[in-house]
């Protein structure tokens, strides 16, 4: 079974943006709070807040790229919607079962899986080497963990000050 173009693109778009967006916030509050309550509300912010404004940044830049049917570009908002959104709660559930120290390494370990799944099966789709988009794209994901942990962290140095 063929997968339509519109629906392969707001899956990328909307699990990649989940996965990394997420991590970032997730990252960044739980550096410079500390705090389980924060970081998941963080997390339902995202869900909600993010994954409405993706979508809409989908659908005006699938309008704008080429004249599409309105089935395509509504197809395609709406399952970058709903990728993006079930994305984001997949990062809830480590929150909830465990303490924040460990979720926070296990949603590390789940964003970086999923980007990582992701990266290599459009390279294999493409015909293009695996390691290198895999490898490109992990290392954006790794400076967005890292920029974020390093903003909260100064975040965090600010409030004790």
């Amino acid at each position: 079974m063929r997968i339509e173009l519109p629906v392969l693109r707001g899956l990328a778009f909307g699990l990649t943006s989940g996965a990394i967006t997420t991590l970032g916030l997730m990252v960044g509050l739980y550096s410079g709070t500390h705090s389980k309550l924060a970081v998941m509300g963080g997390i339902l912010t995202i869900a909600i807040a993010d994954a409405m404004s993706d979508a809409l940044g989908m659908h005006l830049s699938e309008e704008f790229a080429a004249p599409l049917a309105a089935r395509q570009v509504w197809l395609t908002t709406l399952v970058t919607f709903c990728a993006k959104l079930a994305m984001a709660l997949t990062f809830a559930l480590p929150l909830l079962l465990l303490s924040l120290d460990h979720a926070i390494w296990a949603s590390v370990a789940w964003g970086i899986l999923v980007v990582g799944v992701l990266s290599a099966s459009i390279a294999r789709t493409q015909g293009v080497s695996i390691w290198k988009v895999v490898a490109e794209h992990l290392i954006i994901t790794i400076l967005v963990i890292l920029a974020t942990y390093g903003v909260g962290s100064v975040i965090e140095d600010w409030t004790l000050a």
